[in-house]
């Protein structure tokens, strides 16, 4: 961090500039933040941004299922798996109806 209090704003951003070729629209904003020690704000101009893997943040639900173990006939699997992609989705509506339709739980939409 000591070093960066005696950045040469100016001199640091004409050299970034003459290697690029071109003006860097907000380059010398960017490096006066990094002076201030704003160091989360700045950004490399044209840096790609790793996309992480799995599930993007925020999209879990409040409640969660509970993963059971289940034995179904074959040919009901079969006929499920064909209806595509989301087909144990469709069984948990499938039961959620059923045992609505009974009174045994309540009835919400789907999704």
């Amino acid at each position: 961090m000591k070093t960066l209090k005696k950045l040469d704003v100016d001199k640091v951003a004409a050299a970034i500039e003459a290697d690029a070729g071109q003006a860097l629209p907000g380059l010398r904003e960017s490096l006066a933040e990094a002076k201030a020690g704003k160091f989360a704000q700045v950004h490399a101009l044209g840096q790609i941004v790793a996309r992480r893997r799995g599930r993007p943040a925020g999209s879990t639900q409040a409640v969660t299922k509970e993963p059971v173990k289940l034995r179904l006939d074959a040919d009901v699997v079969a006929a499920l798996r064909a209806s595509g992609d989301g087909w144990q989705t469709r069984i948990n509506d499938m039961l959620r109806a059923s045992l609505a339709l009974s009174g045994k739980v309540e009835d919400h939409p789907a999704g």
